[in-house]
């Protein structure tokens, strides 16, 4: 009889600088029109939520978050093609949803392609909501694509749809 390993648990840490490499090469394979390392490195300088996901020592997704007063503006949730659909990109969600609540967000906002169905599945079945698009807003490759602006209500008294964080306990 032969014992399988499990799998090693993947877990959360705040992105570092020397991060950027790896998440620039998912985010190039991930994403058509990608971000830059610029755009990156102004996340980390004016201290936005930036968040990688490893599995054992393989960082395998990201999450970059923008808090306001009473907002959460989530701009990034990427994980690497050949990790997806692992439950990954939902857990660096609820990271940020869990995190949105603790700094006193009640609504969390995002913006997503039309064309990103595993994407859009994810925020719906989390409980976003559409409440406006942003017309021509992500370049495409025949012009410009529209943004779908989703947003979910975190309040005291709003539904919020995770029982746990990322990491087990209680929001």
């Amino acid at each position: 009889m032969s014992a399988r390993a499990p799998e090693p648990r993947a877990g959360l840490r705040p992105m570092r600088e020397g991060d950027l490499e790896t998440v620039l090469a998912i985010e190039r394979v991930a994403y058509t029109h990608p971000w830059t390392r610029g755009i990156f490195e102004d996340c980390l300088r004016v201290g936005y939520s930036c968040w990688v996901l490893e599995e054992g020592r393989e960082l395998v997704g990201y999450g970059v978050m923008m808090m306001a007063v009473g907002e959460a503006h989530i701009l990034n949730v990427c994980v690497s093609p050949g990790h997806q659909r692992r439950g990954y990109g939902a857990r660096l969600l609820a990271h940020l949803l869990v995190l949105s609540r603790r700094h006193h967000a009640d609504t969390a906002l995002l913006e997503v392609r039309p064309s990103n169905r595993p994407a859009l599945a994810l925020y719906r079945k989390a409980g976003f909501n559409e409440v406006g698009v942003r017309r021509g807003y992500y370049p495409a490759a025949n012009g410009r694509e529209d943004a779908l602006i989703l947003a979910l209500h975190l309040g005291p008294d709003g539904w919020y749809p995770f029982t746990e964080d990322a990491e087990g306990r209680e929001p």
